[in-house]
């Protein structure tokens, strides 16, 4: 069989050791651009759905965000009919961190495509998100409780 996870897995790793590394300079710690920018792209976010969308347990993506909020990037507003639910914003703090990130991530994808044709990166993409929906449904299941036989 292919092996396709380690060099996904390292590009991953070195990506996000990167990233966190530049935002230092913003107080981003360890993997926090990844909640602002999901916050930043779903304004009203709920937390289950944060949960999902970065593929992290409810403890993991709670911490971040009162981590977030606490740093005064992200705010938790109650919603307008159930006031349990808190739905998350970016301040206008978190707004002015946001369009660095997004050049990083830009700029990011632009060296990882070098070389690549206009239609080899877009291969290339369409495979990913495939890759991204099988693992995805496991992540599920067992997120659930149930094991993967293997």
């Amino acid at each position: 069989m292919t092996e396709i996870l380690r060099p996904i897995g390292n590009i991953s790793r070195a990506l996000d050791a990167i990233a966190n590394r530049e935002f230092q300079q913003v107080q981003l710690t360890k993997g926090q651009y990844l909640y602002l920018v999901r916050v930043a792209e779903h304004p009203g976010i709920i937390l289950e759905r944060l949960t999902e969308l970065l593929k992290v347990d409810r403890t993991t993506a709670s911490r971040a965000v009162q981590k977030l909020t606490t740093a005064g990037l992200l705010e938790k507003r109650p919603d307008a009919v159930n006031h349990k639910i808190k739905k998350l914003f970016v301040t206008a703090r978190g707004a002015e961190i946001y369009p660095l990130v997004q050049r990083e991530n830009q700029y990011s994808n632009q060296v990882a495509l070098q070389g690549f044709s206009s239609a080899e990166a877009q291969a290339l993409a369409g495979y990913l998100q495939r890759v991204e929906q099988n693992v995805a449904a496991d992540w599920q299941a067992v997120k659930q409780g149930h094991s993967r036989d293997y």
